[in-house]
């Protein structure tokens, strides 16, 4: 199977995963995995989060997923348990599909490294 079709079975695997525990099967898209994520880096799971802490959750998951690929590097947790990163290398400009893809590609190597989907 082609590189692109495993990652979008992958992908897909983790949308119905993701969809079914959390929005009772509605289809739940990029930006509300990636705050999923975010929560579950956090791992304050039983709160209700501020519109800006909502933002943060997802900065947060964003510069996790993107560790392994040698953007971001883990630098500490603040005194409230927030995670903080360091940029190690920029972003290459992207384009809108090349970005979602890049995110894709992120969230199923994460969900493949904490072995919740084969």
């Amino acid at each position: 199977m082609a590189r692109d079709e495993v990652l979008k079975k992958q992908w897909e695997e983790v949308v119905l995963l993701l969809s079914n525990r959390f929005a009772d099967g509605d289809r739940l898209d990029l930006d509300a995995i990636i705050y999923l994520i975010g929560v579950q880096e956090l791992g304050q799971l039983h709160r209700k989060f501020k519109k800006d802490e909502k933002i943060n959750l997802m900065h947060i998951a964003i510069c996790r997923l993107l560790e392994p690929f040698g953007y971001y590097e883990f630098e500490y947790f603040d005194d409230a348990g927030w995670p903080h990163y360091k940029i190690l290398e920029q972003l290459p400009p992207l384009k809108a599909g090349e970005q979602s893809v890049l995110m894709k590609e992120a969230i199923v190597q994460y969900f493949l490294e904490n072995e919740v989907i084969g």
